[in-house]
């Protein structure tokens, strides 16, 4: 087992990319994107900063993982192109980092509430989100589903007055409409800094993708509309 891989986390899963290059769990350099929805513009030039910075080529790293969804359709297939391709080209692996846990993870690190449910969540359209619910320690306790947000979401488990974390740019959807004592919120969003624990743990497993065949957890098809202007 290698200590302290060398690893290229990618993060694209919602409107602000950023990248972060680490050794172990321990981050040496990070860029993000101020504006929103620019990845395939500015991708390639956060991870050309992020390498640079610690003068490290692409051909040195140990692998590189990559925010696997659900998420932004276009922003996830931009983030996989970019990350499929650097590990196509120099024959390194592949990590898939569940976006989810790795919000549920950086909440739990926030508030060390062992009795809660972390529900991170990822903004859809409108009033929907992705999202999921996990254990402290990361266990999954519900599927991946795209849920619709009123002022009735959830009642069950606040009805067991069990204390359900939303964190990710979904939760401020519950927020204005969630009014149970129980329903709490933590200001964690998708970052690649959040990728190294979990990126670590799967390279030290061997748990690596396919490059060929990995696609992302879209979970959605995107929202295309069709234009009404008639063809001459």
């Amino acid at each position: 087992m290698q200590k302290n891989p060398l690893i290229l986390n990618i993060e694209s899963a919602t409107d602000h990319c950023s990248v972060a290059l680490s050794r172990g769990t321990e981050v040496l350099s990070f860029r993000a994107t101020e504006e929103r929805f620019a990845h395939s513009k500015l991708l390639t030039l956060l991870i050309e900063e992020c390498l640079a910075a610690e003068k490290i080529a692409l051909k040195d790293l140990d692998a590189v993982a990559l925010s696997s969804g659900p998420g932004s359709y276009t922003s996830l297939r931009v983030g996989s192109s970019a990350a499929k391709g650097i590990c196509y080209a120099l024959d390194k692996p592949l990590i898939a980092v569940d976006t989810l846990k790795s919000l549920a993870l950086a909440a739990y690190a926030l508030k060390k509430d062992d009795t809660a449910v972390y529900a991170p969540m990822i903004d859809a359209r409108r009033m929907e989100v992705y999202t999921a619910h996990f254990s402290a320690s990361g266990d999954r306790l519900r599927d991946t589903s795209a849920d619709i947000i009123d002022e009735n979401s959830y009642t069950k488990i606040f009805k067991s007055e069990k204390k359900l974390i939303f964190c990710g740019n979904g939760a401020e959807k519950c927020r204005s409409v969630l009014t149970s004592p129980f329903a709490h919120f933590v200001s964690v969003v998708c970052s690649a800094l959040l990728l190294p624990p979990l990126a670590v743990r799967a390279f030290d497993e061997k748990r690596f993708e396919n490059v060929a065949y990995f696609e992302p957890e879209y979970f959605k098809a995107p929202n295309i509309t069709k234009s009404k202007k008639k063809l001459l």
